[in-house]
């Protein structure tokens, strides 16, 4: 049976772990064919070690036709590539999903998925849950809010941060806003918050919260979703980023597997 091509879009840990799962034999479907990352030394050195082609730009890598690109790079590279990727017959998979907040790139990204018959894959990176957000979502109106909490040595090279944040003995709230607020200002930092937007009342009535705790390690986020027909209260914890990678080899399994979860 002939394998399923997949192409990575970065080549840093999150990716590494995808590229892993495939050779521990998590996506025996798949075959890996290539890889573009930022920087071409580091572009070759993954490849080198995992048995693909090193590309140095993007049509590079659409010339290994790949059924699948795997996109663990940055909200630039979604922006710079999406379209490019899906005209050119990939299907992709989305981890900075940030680039989405933007209401007139994601109605556009859409429209040439659809013209092209590819589909978007959002993967749900550090949270989960999308499918009571998205039925609730279309049940009734509804309203979301998440709150994330922080390490303050996490913020700082982020507008968030201010003298003394290292310093807390306590919590202390350091965003209040909308979805789409949040990601103009931190936009390696809440792809998480947008994605659950998009699955329940969208980046604009998505409120965001975001706490600074002491002497706390890794992520974690609660949301809430109010409507007429349901009422979800979701609280995620990861330790490391691993859990978003993951979530990309989950996305790849349901996108071939004769059972959906």
């Amino acid at each position: 049976m002939e394998k399923i091509k997949l192409a990575l879009l970065g080549c840093g840990y999150l990716n590494e772990i995808v590229a892993n799962a495939l050779k521990d034999g998590y996506l025996p479907e798949y075959e890996l064919v290539a890889v573009f990352g930022r920087t071409y030394a580091r572009t070759k050195a993954f490849a080198d070690h995992f048995g693909c082609k090193a590309c140095t730009d993007i049509n590079e890598l659409m010339e290994m036709k790949p059924d699948f690109i795997a996109e663990a790079a940055s909200v630039k590279a979604v922006r710079d590539y999406s379209e490019t990727i899906l005209e050119g017959g990939s299907n992709l998979v989305v981890l900075s999903i940030g680039a989405f907040a933007d209401g007139e790139f994601y109605e556009r990204v859409k429209a040439t998925a659809a013209r092209n018959k590819r589909r978007v894959y959002i993967a749900s990176g550090a949270v989960g849950g999308f499918d009571v957000l998205r039925t609730a979502a279309l049940m009734s109106p509804i309203t979301a809010s998440f709150t994330s909490q922080k390490a303050p040595g996490s913020l700082y090279y982020t507008p968030l941060y201010k003298d003394g944040l290292l310093d807390i003995k306590e919590r202390e709230q350091v965003f209040h806003g909308t979805t789409k607020e949040a990601i103009a200002i931190l936009p390696t930092h809440v792809n998480v918050a947008v994605a659950t937007a998009l699955a329940s009342a969208g980046p604009e009535n998505t409120i965001i919260n975001i706490d600074a705790v002491p002497g706390f390690r890794g992520d974690e986020y609660k949301i809430e979703i109010q409507g007429d027909e349901v009422r979800t209260e979701l609280n995620i914890y990861s330790r490391t980023s691993k859990i978003a990678a993951w979530s990309v080899v989950a996305v790849l399994q349901n996108a071939v597997a004769p059972i959906v979860f």
